[in-house]
């Protein structure tokens, strides 16, 4: 039988994703053959899905911007048969054929061995926002404040990357910020490990000043726009921010004061091409600064057949933590 794929077509300027046995010409001919066996479903998914922001520039396409799984077959000697990986960035599911699919071909460069301790489901229960979320809370370390004064400011938190950002960034002795839109995602947060609760609101001010009293000793910002300038005039001296996503908006419209007066720096993150060694420092630390069975908690699995529907779910902002795809239900 063909492997079966989650199948995004264009018709007459309309896009529809459907689940469909998949053909070599969908599958592509990269030398590394994997054998899918979970991938996961962000908002970049949510956005394939539905043929927002020009991701997809050409259809027929194979959605999903993760995998992991086992290596069936690699034509350049680099993977054994049987060897456990995932597979997060380089335009897989944008680009290049994705993961939503019970088979995937791609590139040697792109693939990581799993760490000891991950399991291909809970390797896509972190999927590329918990790549994203550990790599900037690596750069927020490397580049920011050595003390935890300060708590850590986490903006979007209920997000994929933000909840993950939380829970980890706790475990490693960060007192955390959080800072939602849904207030009632207060207990959630808490159960993560947040030490406090910030409305958004209170951050995406307009009438933010160059400098305000200083307050949080780095940040996780998932948000972008005023919320971004907003936190920025409160970090402390010599805070790091790192950015991850500009849900917000891409304006920045902060003053240069916090940089000039109090050393702050600011670093973006994109996980999409990050170099090799940081993907396989970034992975090694979540397996081993993440609770599995906190991440369990944060966690919901649906089948392939369940994926077409969940885009505008995603889109409207609707999902909390992680949604895990089995590729075989």
């Amino acid at each position: 039988m063909s492997p079966r794929g989650v199948v995004v077509r264009e018709d007459g300027g309309t896009v529809a994703a459907r689940v469909e046995e998949l053909d070599e010409s969908l599958l592509g001919h990269d030398p590394v053959r994997i054998r899918v066996h979970y991938s996961t479903l962000n908002y970049k998914d949510g956005m394939v899905l539905g043929g927002l922001g020009r991701l997809v520039r050409r259809y027929p396409h194979v959605a999903g911007v993760d995998l992991a799984g086992e290596v069936i077959e690699d034509r350049t000697g680099t993977f054994a048969p049987g060897t456990r990986v995932v597979v997060t960035g380089f335009h897989v599911g944008e680009r290049h054929p994705g993961g939503l699919a019970q088979e995937a071909r791609v590139r040697p460069e792109w693939v990581v061995p799993l760490p000891e301790g991950l399991d291909a489901r809970r390797a896509m229960a972190i999927g590329t926002a918990g790549l994203s979320a550990m790599l900037a809370i690596m750069a927020v370390e490397q580049r920011g404040r050595s003390d935890r004064t300060f708590p850590l400011l986490v903006t979007g938190a209920a997000g994929g990357v933000g909840s993950i950002a939380v829970a980890v960034a706790a475990r490693r002795g960060w007192g955390v910020a959080a800072s939602t839109g849904r207030t009632d995602e207060a207990p959630y947060l808490r159960s993560l490990g947040a030490s406090s609760i910030i409305a958004r609101a209170e951050l995406a001010r307009d009438d933010v000043r160059p400098l305000e009293s200083e307050r949080f000793g780095g940040a996780i910002d998932a948000v972008g726009g005023s919320t971004l300038a907003t936190a920025l005039a409160q970090m402390a001296h010599g805070a790091a921010v790192a950015s991850v996503g500009l849900a917000g908006g891409d304006r920045f419209c902060a003053s240069v004061m916090p940089f000039l007066l109090r050393g702050v720096s600011i670093v973006g993150i994109d996980s999409t091409l990050a170099p090799l060694e940081d993907r396989r420092a970034a992975w090694a630390a979540l397996a081993s600064d993440l609770d599995p069975a906190l991440l369990a908690e944060v966690t919901r699995e649906v089948g392939l057949e369940d994926v077409p529907a969940l885009g505008p779910e995603i889109l409207a902002g609707h999902v909390r933590g992680r949604i895990v795809v089995d590729v075989n239900r």
